[in-house]
């Protein structure tokens, strides 16, 4: 079992960026897929990208590709959230988590972090 602390969010104007960050404790993650997740008030969890265990492979939902892109270091168990061009509405929760699955269309990882709020204003 991984800790996962997520850290970078808060206020945001509209069309600003915002990097999100998430520091693993326990063991590497080196091994681990690793992927953000993001929720909405009142909305489902949904899987915004996926990165391999090397870095070498990467996924990124339609509805951000372009815009956001996920990284890691392994050297320093971390993994990353760049996030350009937001958009402005309800405050919405970055999950950081280790094997990010979609099964039966439901979210699942090995392990969660408490999430970052990420609020981008008009």
């Amino acid at each position: 079992q991984v800790h996962l602390v997520e850290s970078g969010g808060g206020l945001v104007q509209a069309g600003g960026s915002l990097r999100v960050s998430c520091v693993a404790s326990g063991r590497t993650i080196s091994r681990s897929s690793m992927g953000w997740f993001r929720q909405a008030p009142g909305k489902a969890r949904e899987l915004v990208a996926v990165i391999s265990g090397g870095g070498a492979t990467t996924y990124t939902a339609q509805t951000v590709k372009g815009r956001f892109t996920i990284s890691r270091d392994n050297a320093k168990n971390t993994v990353s959230l760049q996030m350009n061009s937001l958009t402005p509405g309800a405050a919405i929760i970055y999950y950081c988590a280790t094997e990010p699955m979609i099964v039966v269309g439901i979210p699942r990882a090995g392990d969660w972090g408490q999430g970052t709020k990420v609020t981008v204003s008009s």
